[in-house]
């Protein structure tokens, strides 16, 4: 599975950097997830700035997508030449979307009427966006899932793998990255959270 973490100026590290870190646990097992960004460099909201490993386009290609957050997502949103070039299909694609991500969903006409998730500050936009917020930190649909809060990235990596892969490859992806002491408490925690919402 090769998957593309769309990565916009302004991005949340927390959403971007989980969410591949976990992911690429798998590449033993051909799992491989890229920054993927329209730029060759991209400077999260507190500085750090990163070389993309593939480029906008490779969203076109990849297994499975995962939009992450940002300080600029509302103004990604507004570009219409911008929104063009995100060509995403969920018949063949898993896509996911964390916090502000999800209103890049929703403007991409991806969630229609379906509940999501994100985060509080993101909730109005999305929710003038026409899409239905609910208080969770994680829903799916199908081939679409959307989480809220900078640490639930795991549940968006979880979901993909246990969709793409199997529940059990999900549980090794995350017993690797819990917390020592709490491993099975996390992962149970986190697959019960995404068991419960699909």
């Amino acid at each position: 599975m090769q998957v593309a973490i769309l990565t916009f100026d302004g991005f949340n590290e927390l959403d971007s950097f989980v969410a591949a870190a976990i992911l690429n646990r798998l590449r033993s097992h051909g799992w491989t997830a890229h920054i993927t960004a329209p730029t060759e460099t991209a400077t999260s909201l507190n500085g750090v700035t990163v070389h993309r490993q593939r480029p906008l386009e490779f969203v076109e290609e990849a297994d499975a997508v995962l939009i992450g957050s940002g300080v600029r997502t509302r103004e990604i949103a507004a570009d219409a030449a911008m929104l063009a070039r995100l060509r995403l299909d969920p018949t063949r694609q898993l896509i996911a979307a964390q916090c502000s991500g999800t209103l890049l969903l929703a403007k991409l006409g991806l969630i229609g009427d379906l509940p999501a998730c994100t985060d509080l500050t993101t909730k109005p936009w999305v929710v003038e966006a026409g899409v239905t917020v609910i208080d969770a930190p994680f829903a799916a649909h199908g081939n679409i899932a959307t989480a809220g809060g900078c640490l639930a990235a795991p549940y968006l990596a979880a979901w993909m793998i246990a969709r793409g892969g199997s529940s059990d490859l999900a549980r090794q992806a995350l017993h690797y990255v819990a917390p020592v002491g709490e491993k099975r408490r996390f992962v149970d925690h986190a697959l019960s959270v995404i068991d419960a919402a699909t």
